[in-house]
């Protein structure tokens, strides 16, 4: 199978996500296999919020909305577009991943297939039911990926590479366990935005998304803002209100609860608007139902820190793209060539031919 192939495949499989890009589904005739996966799959989101609270409709829908408008043939190719793929040197990578949010590994198994090699699955018993049926799909409009694909659920055996997200403390098992073969292990990483005071309401509002989207659950949500002294809040506030309604979710109000419980009985100072708790606090990694904030005087200061801390940070947000930073709202829309914690995991899987 060539590179054209495979990349026929996805393409096709992102036709067939965009029948779920929003919440009322819908159903395209000209779509391959249709009848065999539409309503499979429509089951298969129901069971997943089942299976893991934190998958509503609404997350799950705006994954598979993202992989959708990426899975076009003009971005796989914009992509692919600086690698050579000139042998097909078949070899197996396992792939150990996280279910923090909605098919947060399905980029390693896209560029494991792509690279035109096998894929080892180990999945997170948190996110089970939405990554198989959508690689049986890929099967079938490209049988030959059956040969290439399969599933571990205990010990890992012939596996040649490793891809591997987990914790911080997972990872110095990780990198036990996989020492003796080439190895991409991924730790915790958080992602933070720098705050000028300047912000429009619409900006605010898209850092909104980057904050409470997937329950702050994923690295690349906002997990802290950086603002300059005497920064005044009332604005910020104003302009996450859309967002009020996500403690009517058990999950995220238990432990908003709980942690506001906690810091008022350590005598913690935090702003608190009834739905998200504004801690100061020298950390990067807030729980769920609370961002942290840092006061900042210098600008030039606070990004000479953050770069001394880039292991920790995936993300940062500013209204200034200058450094490389992202764009407020844009953090959990990362495009193919946006790897996780900056490594390229195509070029790790083309050297391995």
């Amino acid at each position: 199978m060539d590179l054209q192939q495979r990349i026929n495949a996805f393409v096709k499989l992102g036709d067939f996500l965009s029948q779920f890009s929003s919440e009322s589904f819908e159903k395209k005739d000209h779509i391959a296999h249709n009848d065999l996966f539409f309503d499979g799959f429509k089951h298969q989101i129901k069971l997943a919020k089942e299976h893991n609270g934190w998958f509503n409709k609404e997350n799950v829908v705006f994954a598979l909305n993202g992989w959708s408008n990426q899975l076009t043939n003009s971005n796989i190719n914009k992509w692919l577009s600086k690698y050579e793929f000139n042998t097909e040197s078949l070899k197996t990578i396992a792939i150990v991943m996280a279910g923090n949010i909605p098919l947060v590994g399905f980029h390693d198994v896209l560029s494991v297939l792509i690279s035109g090699h096998n894929v080892l699955i180990k999945q997170s018993t948190n996110d089970q039911r939405l990554l198989p049926i959508l690689l049986e799909y890929l099967i079938s409009v490209e049988p030959i990926f059956v040969e290439r694909i399969s599933y571990v659920e205990n010990r890992m055996t012939g596996h040649e590479a490793v891809i591997a997200t987990g914790s911080n403390n997972t990872s110095r098992y990780f990198d036990y366990y996989f020492k003796d073969v080439p190895n991409i292990i991924r730790k915790n990483r958080q992602s933070v935005a720098i705050l000028n005071g300047n912000e429009t309401p619409e900006q605010l509002q898209l850092l909104s998304d980057d904050i409470f989207r997937y329950y702050g659950m994923g690295c690349r949500n906002v997990s802290k803002i950086f603002v300059p002294e005497s920064y005044n809040f009332n604005n910020f506030f104003e302009n996450i209100y859309k967002w009020k309604e996500v403690i009517n979710d058990n999950k995220y109000a238990n432990n908003y609860d709980y942690n506001k419980a906690v810091y008022l009985m350590s005598g913690a100072k935090m702003l608190d608007n009834n739905y998200i708790l504004v801690k100061e606090d020298d950390g990067f990694n807030s729980p769920i139902g609370v961002l942290f904030y840092e006061t900042y005087t210098s600008l030039q200061t606070l990004e000479t820190k953050l770069n001394s801390e880039k292991e920790e940070l995936q993300c940062i947000v500013t209204n200034n793209s200058d450094n490389g930073h992202i764009p407020f709202g844009n953090t959990q829309q990362p495009k193919l060539w946006d790897y996780a914690d900056g490594v390229d995991t195509v070029n790790f899987l083309l050297k391995l031919h």
